[in-house]
């Protein structure tokens, strides 16, 4: 039993970046293999199955070494990896010996196949606690109604007539609580048709929009931000901002008696307001709040001293068990998705062009890399669980797949005939091969646009 992939990198041009996407793909997918084989590997060898090969790759092995009856290897292609067990498959050549796979009974196969995804399940659980621990500025809006803050111009909510002060309240018949509802509910739509039922000043209307296809992955988009008021992350040290009493958390309502304002809009007014005092609105604690301060430098790049985000936060330092709390409920939530994205599959909902394939992934990983080592480790987790739930898939050739044959023997209380058995597995391999062709097409082409 084992997983896959095909892979391939896109030529960026900078060879240190090519490296640097590589290794980091390399190190998710190597990561993400291993955990899965070495599930499948602990429960076979618990139940006493003899295990001949334990492989990192596919194709001729490159380096090997034999322990415990057991060839532990690393392969030339590293896009997958398997474990062999001794009468693993009908085909193989058996004795009937008590230490070959099909001599256990259904109960112990059915662990051993799901090993393999639970310990993907696993590791996104831990990855998340790791990435969670280290504490987070987490913007207030995702968790917010989506009232709609500003409407991009000739967006596709500017067409639809979507205004400022809407309050999109469902998409399609489901209800949408939050911005992060709104997001996952409208991302996976560029181009298909949606109706949006809105509270405008408490009357409801029901509005029909196409969300627009946004960047090489093709999201969708409604060009619909929430209501965002900028907020001071960090002071910096012997600047006009921290002798005019700025603070971290403090929230920018106006900006030399401009408002409402935009971080970029903030930028701007201040680099150009050169060394002659500016009021700053404020709200802090809740309590409005007004700041005179003289900016250093001349006029076109002159400084407050301050960073801020574009958006109100909240700091996140949970404890080591809030951690994991947040981690369960997070992954609960991208397994929602994850199952909601399968469905969509099925019915047509979702576009098969949002696959994302091999090269996706490399991609993925090369830009969290360059954002740092918890974007690396929390890209991983969603990877894993992804892995994990396709895994899990009724699809013959993968666990799901073969999960679902023991539980229909036992259902029909004796074993299917071997003829039966390949040709389910058969039409398990082409249709896992039209899904490959499907992705890594999906890759080529966005990398070619």
């Amino acid at each position: 039993m084992g997983t896959g992939f095909f892979a391939g990198i896109h030529p960026y041009g900078n060879i240190r970046l090519v490296l640097l996407t590589l290794a980091a793909f390399l190190l998710v997918l190597g990561v993400l293999i291993f955990v899965h084989e070495l599930g499948h590997f602990l429960v076979a060898r618990w139940y006493g199955v003899r295990v001949i090969t334990f492989s990192l790759g596919f194709g001729p092995k490159i380096l090997k070494i034999v322990r415990g009856g057991t060839e532990y290897c690393i392969s030339a292609v590293p896009l997958g990896g398997y474990v062999k067990m001794a009468g693993e498959t009908v085909q193989d050549e058996r004795e009937g010996a008590p230490d070959e796979f099909l001599s256990k009974s259904k109960w112990i196969r059915f662990q051993v196949y799901l090993a393999g995804p639970l310990m993907n399940i696993g590791l996104a659980l831990i990855a998340s606690v790791i990435v969670l621990t280290g504490g987070a500025d987490v913007a207030i809006y995702h968790t917010q109604p989506a009232i709609v803050g500003s409407v991009e111009a000739d967006s596709a909510a500017a067409k639809a007539g979507i205004e400022p002060g809407d309050r999109i309240v469902s998409v399609n018949g489901k209800a949408i609580p939050t911005w992060d509802d709104l997001d996952m509910a409208v991302l996976p739509k560029a181009g298909r048709q949606i109706e949006m039922d809105v509270d405008r000043a408490g009357q409801s209307r029901t509005i029909t929009v196409v969300p627009a296809s946004e960047g090489k992955y093709e999201l969708g988009n409604l060009g619909v931000r929430p209501v965002l008021r900028p907020q001071i992350v960090a002071v910096r040290p012997n600047m006009p901002g921290e002798r005019a009493g700025l603070r971290r958390g403090d929230v920018l309502v106006s900006v030399g008696g401009q408002s409402p304002i935009t971080r970029e809009q903030a930028i701007k007014i201040i680099q150009k307001n050169g060394p002659e005092p500016i009021v700053l609105g404020l709200e802090r604690d809740g309590q409005p709040l007004q700041v005179t301060v003289t900016p250093q430098g001349p006029a076109g790049s002159s400084l407050i001293g301050f960073d801020f985000y574009g958006y109100e936060y909240q700091r996140i330092d949970p404890s080591f068990g809030e951690a994991i709390s947040l981690s369960v409920r997070r992954n609960l939530d991208n397994a929602k998705i994850i199952g909601q994205t399968l469905k969509g599959l099925v019915t047509r909902d979702t576009p098969v062009n949002q696959l994302l394939g091999p090269l996706a992934i490399a991609d993925l990983s090369g830009s969290a890399a360059r954002l740092g080592w918890r974007e690396l480790l929390d890209l991983m987790a969603m990877i894993s669980l992804n892995l994990a739930l396709l895994n899990l898939m009724p699809i013959p050739v993968m666990d799901g797949g073969q999960i679902m044959i023991l539980g229909l023997e036992g259902i029909a209380r004796r074993d299917f005939s071997i003829r039966l058995k390949e040709r389910i597995t058969m039409a398990g391999a082409v249709l896992i091969l039209l899904l490959m062709t499907v992705v890594i097409y999906n890759d080529i082409a966005r990398f070619l646009r």
